[in-house]
């Protein structure tokens, strides 16, 4: 919430321009803006360190857009995540310069880049079918500050790949683990580092996989410790989560 905005209702209100209704529905209102079939939370960055993110599946490219360009005459950063081409060539219509991550179905426009974190996220990959929802979290982590290092493609099939990386693995500051299938790479990097590891199961897998289930369970039911989950490939839940504990060990 805007202080300049809420002195503002205060003086009118002891100016007796405002009555104490009128002041009191337009306090509730600070924080917000109403576009009839969205409300945007322009307040949320102040409160949570993460802004308004949008998320494009189930809307139409010009609901996408029109809400992004209200964010943008705010000032607020946009992402968009699950993101068409379509949706992306509508909001680049109306602001130029926004940049579209076709892998991680993303697109972004900052003003300026937010100085990057001293430490590291590392978005580990169990395979390059997972990369969808790998790039997702890193584009993301990115988005909000903080520094990432991708290590793709170092799944349990081929376990001395992931040794070969295993430095870079232990000195990240949070480590985010994408895999579908079993989900078997988040327990045997929980088992390898000292630092939180954050499980993403991903949907890709044949038949018994059920869409990332499989995944999902296995690493809930990780044996190895600190290893946490989120839901099925979402990446960008997981960076935000590694944003907060990497800027809070600031």
């Amino acid at each position: 919430m805007d202080k300049a905005e809420i002195i503002k209702l205060l003086e009118a209100y002891s100016q007796g321009k405002l009555n104490q209704d009128d002041a009191a529905e337009k306090l509730s209102a600070l924080g917000m803006e109403e576009l009839g079939f969205a409300t945007i939370d322009t307040d949320r960055y102040r409160r949570t360190g993460i802004p308004e993110v949008i998320y494009s599946e189930g809307k139409t490219p010009q609901q996408v857009a029109e809400i992004a360009e209200r964010m943008h005459a705010r000032g607020i950063p946009i992402l968009a995540t699950r993101a068409s081409r379509e949706v992306y060539d509508a909001v680049e219509k109306r602001i130029p310069g926004t940049i579209y991550y076709e892998m991680a179905r993303a697109l972004v426009y900052q003003n300026e880049k937010p100085v990057p974190s001293e430490g590291y996220i590392a978005v580990v990959s169990a395979g390059t079918s997972d990369m969808p929802a790998s790039e997702e979290a890193a584009i993301t982590a990115e988005f909000l500050g903080s520094r990432v290092e991708r290590i793709y493609d170092v799944g349990v099939a081929g376990i001395h790949r992931l040794f070969h990386r295993a430095e870079l693995i232990r000195n990240a500051s949070v480590v985010i683990v994408v895999a579908g299938m079993e989900g078997a790479l988040a327990s045997v990097i929980g088992g390898l580092v000292d630092k939180p590891v954050i499980g993403v199961p991903c949907s890709a897998g044949y038949g018994a996989n059920f869409g990332g289930v499989s995944a999902l369970l296995s690493m809930l039911n990780s044996c190895a410790n600190g290893v946490s989950v989120v839901n099925i490939d979402n990446g960008f839940g997981a960076a935000c989560q590694a944003h907060l504990i990497v800027k809070t060990k600031k």
